[in-house]
């Protein structure tokens, strides 16, 4: 077993430690950790990467044990039955119209958002945050994704009128990440009520896979 010590790191470095570790084929690993934050999203980034893992907190020192787990391919449980001989092969389907394939469900584009509010009046751009994310779900094809950083992680709190707006963007497939470090920083982390908990490399790949990234 692996053992990576991630010890007085702080995200997105735990997590890329890993991500080095598992490209060189590990596949039993024990990460070290003094963070929770950093415990949090080491534990999803494993088990999206198909690790079972156990964590165990001693005394200010979190060690997560992961091992990788091989899930049986669906079709595996399918036993396919070879044709009979002497039955006569079936005529081939008569030539149909191509397919049209459907529109994507979501856009091309991305949302990055570190504050409260749009612009420097602060109540005005409050309204017109909020206002901004209630259009989000409306749209024909909502962003990819929608990453909220330094202050707009409060945007996702349980008491905040914008949480419900983004509830319905997860509703619609759309990927809503809440920076962990800010919400650490704002002692907020038991207090978010939409979105995950994430870190800056997931924020930063998962941004980067669209084709445009809107800021506010």
């Amino acid at each position: 077993m692996k053992t990576v010590n991630a010890k007085s790191t702080v995200c997105p470095e735990p997590v890329s430690m890993l991500k080095a570790e598992i490209n060189r084929g590990e596949t039993e690993l024990e990460v070290l950790l003094d963070n929770p934050v950093s415990a949090f999203n080491v534990m999803r980034f494993l088990e999206s990467n198909r690790f079972s893992v156990q964590l165990q907190d001693d005394e200010g020192t979190i060690t997560i044990s992961a091992r990788k787990t091989e899930q049986v391919p669906k079709t595996a449980a399918l036993t396919e039955q070879p044709p009979d001989p002497v039955q006569e092969a079936p005529a081939a389907p008569a030539p149909q119209a191509a397919a049209v394939c459907p529109e994507p469900a979501s856009g091309t584009f991305s949302v990055l958002i570190t504050g409260q509010a749009i612009g420097n009046d602060q109540e005005l751009g409050e309204a017109l945050m909020k206002s901004f994310l209630r259009s989000l779900p409306r749209m024909k094809r909502p962003p990819i994704a929608v990453a909220l950083m330094n202050d707009g992680v409060k945007l996702a709190l349980f008491d905040s009128s914008s949480c419900d707006h983004l509830k319905n963007l997860e509703k619609k497939g759309v990927s809503v990440l809440v920076c962990g470090a800010c919400a650490n920083h704002f002692n907020i982390l038991d207090q978010v009520g939409a979105g995950s908990i994430s870190n800056m490399l997931e924020i930063v790949e998962t941004l980067n896979e669209a084709g445009k990234i809107m800021t506010l």
